[in-house]
């Protein structure tokens, strides 16, 4: 059993992505890690080589170039994922985002669901609940535009490929037909009850703020752009937004360091995104119901 990582990044220094920390988290229990490093100018592939080294040579590095006028629906991103995912070597394919992080107290956990699984052809991948911090490392993204889980190891059979823009992946009948915009087969998968530590909206409101108008110009126009970050606003809004929840628990070891780095202020109490009475009563009932109503599910949950 071959267990391969793969990941890509571009600028992640530049952009405050903990891509370091996240290649770290997994590498324990991978046998080999691919990274597609995009064209970068900030030392983003000299670290990435670096880490190579000390972890024995276990990361391949495939230079990439990104085409920005891939300008829809984040395609590049899908793009970047499918060229790391065209080279590794592994029975199982260990997808992580340069933003992600998997806490070392359930490494063995995954090993070990990975194994159980080689004897299970059904079982085509696994799902992995999603603990989306925002503002700060002390809360989570408590509302209903975040998404929950998602599918982040499957078995490498070469007709899985990112979907959409690289959130998550599925099946097609050859490369031909993924090309072709084929929908492709959502993957029958299990629940591995471990957590991804997502930290996407989690660095200094001046990278969090050139961080969205750059990426945000893979799926928006340059008029958008223009109107949404205007030179008067020069910090990004963490507060626009419904509902944040306290976080209990402890953070991955690998995030130490820059957890003792984070120096700006987050006040949930500045929350002033406002609920409509349609959305007021979507969360009573979920409450009352204990699950999320009309979840997006790119996966098929085996039992």
């Amino acid at each position: 059993m071959k267990i391969s990582g793969f990941t890509y990044i571009r600028n992640g220094f530049r952009f405050g992505y903990p891509f370091l920390e996240s290649m770290q988290s997994i590498l324990p229990i991978c046998d080999e890690l691919v990274v597609a490093v995009g064209d970068s100018d900030d030392g983003t592939r000299a670290a990435v080589a670096a880490l190579s080294g000390d972890f024995g040579g276990k990361i391949k590095i495939i230079d990439t170039v990104w085409d920005e006028r891939l300008r829809q629906g984040g395609r590049i991103f899908a793009q970047q994922s499918n060229i790391a995912l065209s080279h590794i070597s592994g029975d199982w394919a260990f997808h992580i985002q340069a933003d992600e992080v998997i806490h070392e107290q359930d490494l063995v956990r995954i090993r070990q669901a990975i194994h159980e699984a080689e004897s299970q052809p059904k079982v085509e991948g696994f799902l992995f609940d999603f603990l989306n911090f925002h503002g700060s490392y002390d809360y989570l993204n408590d509302s209903r535009r975040q998404h929950r889980r998602e599918v982040r190891i499957f078995r490498h059979t070469r007709k899985v490929f990112s979907y959409r823009d690289s959130q998550g992946f599925r099946r097609y009948p050859s490369v031909e037909d993924y090309q072709a915009g084929h929908k492709g087969e959502k993957l029958k998968v299990l629940h591995i009850g471990a957590p991804v530590y997502h930290y996407s909206y989690v660095r200094p409101p001046e990278k969090m703020q050139q961080k969205s108008k750059y990426f945000e110009r893979f799926w928006h126009g340059d008029e958008y752009l223009a109107q949404k970050y205007n030179q008067s606003k020069q910090d990004f809004d963490y507060y626009n937004i419904e509902r944040v929840r306290k976080f209990v628990g402890s953070q991955p070891e690998v995030m130490r360091e820059l957890i003792a780095q984070a120096n700006w202020d987050f006040d949930p109490a500045k929350l002033h995104r406002k609920l409509s009475l349609k959305e007021r009563f979507i969360y009573w009932l979920e409450a009352r119901l204990g699950r999320r109503i009309g979840e997006y599910k790119n996966y098929i949950l085996l039992s």
